[in-house]
């Protein structure tokens, strides 16, 4: 069992950056690959970026290729995620995951709401 707590969410002008934390609980956390999700009002939910369990291949969806990054520190048990050049669209509850590979996820976060304002 993994338990994931997002957190760094905020208001933000647009250009501006921000960087989302994600804690996970369990002695594990290096075993499972980490992603970000995000969920904009009215929209379903939309794969943002990932990373591999060791963090040496990372992929990102095309909005977000150079300026989202995502990272993690095994030795904290804790996933980043962090946002530059933001815009308006990127408005949404940001949400990270575990999974045992990159393309299936097994735990969710509670979110985080990541607000940009024009």
């Amino acid at each position: 069992q993994v338990q994931l707590v997002e957190s760094g969410g905020g208001l933000v002008q647009a250009g501006g950056s921000l960087r989302l934390s994600c804690a996970a609980s369990g002695r594990t956390f290096s075993s499972y690959a980490m992603g970000w999700f995000r969920q904009a009002p009215g929209k379903e939910r939309e794969f943002v970026t990932a990373i591999s369990s060791s963090g040496v291949r990372t992929r990102h969806a095309d909005s977000v290729k150079g300026r989202f990054t995502i990272s993690r520190d095994n030795a904290k048990n804790t996933v980043y995620l962090q946002m530059n050049s933001l815009r308006p669209e990127d408005t949404a509850v940001y949400y990270c995951a575990a999974g045992s590979n990159w393309l299936s996820y097994e735990y969710w976060g509670q979110g985080t709401q990541v607000t940009v304002s024009s």
